[in-house]
C-alpha cells in the first residue's frame, strides 16, 4: 500500500489557494466558461473551509504530533543522529559492531562540540589546549 503525502495545515491551505487561483485564472484566460466559477467555488468556498474546520482530521493533513516528520520518501530531519543510528540498528541496516563504532564517534563529536560551544578547553590528543578568541589576541 502506498502512503499518501501529508502536509501541515497551513501548507495545505496555501497549496489549495495557489492551485485554485492558478486554475481559475487559467480557465478564465482559456475562456472555458463554467469551469471558472466552479473552480473558484470548489477551491475557495469548499476545500479551504473543510481543511480549516477539520484540521488534523482532514485527509492529507498531518496531526500536530507528527507535524515535524516528513514523508516516507525522505528521512526525518528533526530526529537526532543517535536516534537515527538506533533506528538503523533496530531495522538491521547496520550490525552491532558498526552501531557501537558510530555511536562512540557521535558521542566524542558531541563532547567536543559542547566544549567548543561553551568556550571551554578543546581536547586534542588527550591534552587540553585553550581556545584563542578574538578578544585574547592583540592587533598591532
Amino acid at each position: 500500500m502506498v502512503a499518501l503525502p501529508r502536509f501541515e495545515k497551513k501548507r495545505l491551505m496555501g497549496l489549495i489557494v495557489a492551485l485554485s487561483f492558478g486554475l481559475t485564472s487559467l480557465f478564465a484566460v482559456l475562456e472555458l466558461g463554467v469551469l471558472v466559477p466552479a473552480t473558484f467555488v470548489f477551491g475557495f468556498l469548499v476545500l479551504l473551509p473543510v481543511v480549516a474546520i477539520l484540521g488534523a482530521d482532514a485527509p492529507f493533513v498531518s496531526s500536530p504530533d507528527t507535524a515535524g516528520t516528513t514523508n516516507v520518501e525522505t528521512e526525518s530531519t528533526d530526529e537526532g543522529p543517535v536516534v537515527t543510528l538506533r533506528r538503523r540498528y533496530a531495522t538491521g541496516e547496520i550490525d552491532e559492531a558498526e552501531f557501537e563504532r558510530r555511536l562512540d564517534r557521535l558521542l566524542e563529536t558531541e563532547e567536543l562540540e559542547g566544549a567548543v560551544d561553551r568556550g571551554g578547553p578543546r581536547i586534542r590528543d588527550g591534552r587540553t589546549a585553550e581556545i584563542e578568541t578574538e578578544s585574547d589576541s592583540t592587533f598591532p
